[in-house]
């Protein structure tokens, strides 16, 4: 896991996460809106981008790392965690494993209800899946599916070249059976659940379970938006949900 920081160290921290198969270039337009006023730390996920040669494990591995980051650089806590897609359940599993680690966490497409049959897949259907991920014409298609602005497509594209087999695996694997830990329940975290209305009805209905599992949350649901459109496309919109939220304000409509 490599870490990028923006802004001047002695601003409140936030870490951002990026999405499964984008890296930290994904959040430039979010970082470049908060670096006035905070420290932005974007990490890049095992197996994404420039951190391609070490292989994706885990979501509870990933978190693991992002602890230990925050333990031996932030003195255990910063006042802000975010994450978008396999992001947000690195977010959520952390907040699992430490209660105060943040004082702020928002929590964007974070699915929580296993894809039944998922673990069926078989090695030829991840070798064909692989092999398409390497066409230019696939790429945009699965780039369209991402919301990725068309500004960062060449960016996407030499990225998903570089991903091994197996951190694809590792992440398809992990993100798609992915549970909730019972302990998310014990989180001093102010927690911001962003959903957009027309994904998947699974992540849909992730967002209202997170509501319900997790004290003093708040859902906000993004109207007429797909998968990873808030803060990948309308990024001013994302970004003035997270003030209001963090301000203690009514979430806008």
């Amino acid at each position: 896991m490599i870490f990028k920081e923006f802004g001047q160290k002695g601003l409140p921290t936030i870490i951002l996460l990026h999405g499964g198969g984008l890296s930290y270039w994904s959040l430039n337009n979010v970082v470049k809106n908060l670096v006035d006023d905070y420290h932005v730390i974007t990490p890049i996920l095992d197996g994404h981008g420039d951190d391609w040669d070490n292989t994706f494990i885990s979501i509870e591995d990933s978190a693991t790392k992002l602890i230990q980051y925050i333990d031996d650089v932030h003195n255990g806590q910063v006042f802000a965690i975010g994450g978008l897609s396999i992001g947000a359940q690195i977010v959520l599993e952390t907040l699992s494993k430490r209660e105060n680690i943040a004082k702020y966490a928002i929590v964007e497409s974070a699915l929580v209800y296993p894809i039944k049959g998922l673990s069926t897949l078989t090695g030829l259907t991840y070798k064909l899946l692989y092999g398409l991920v390497k066409k230019r014409w696939f790429a945009k298609m699965q780039a369209k599916s991402l919301s990725v602005p068309n500004d960062m497509f060449e960016k996407y594209f030499e990225d998903s070249r570089r991903m091994s087999r197996q951190s694809l695996v590792n992440i398809s694997l992990s993100s798609g059976s992915y549970r909730l830990k019972d302990s998310i329940q014990n989180t001093k975290t102010n927690v911001l659940i962003i959903v957009c209305e027309k994904e998947l009805n699974l992540v849909v209905k992730s967002g209202k379970l997170l509501e319900e599992y997790i004290p003093d949350s708040k859902l906000y649901v993004a109207k007429n938006m797909g998968h990873g459109e808030m803060s990948l496309v309308n990024y001013e919109q994302y970004l003035r949900v997270a003030r209001r939220f963090i301000e203690g304000q009514e979430l806008p409509e």
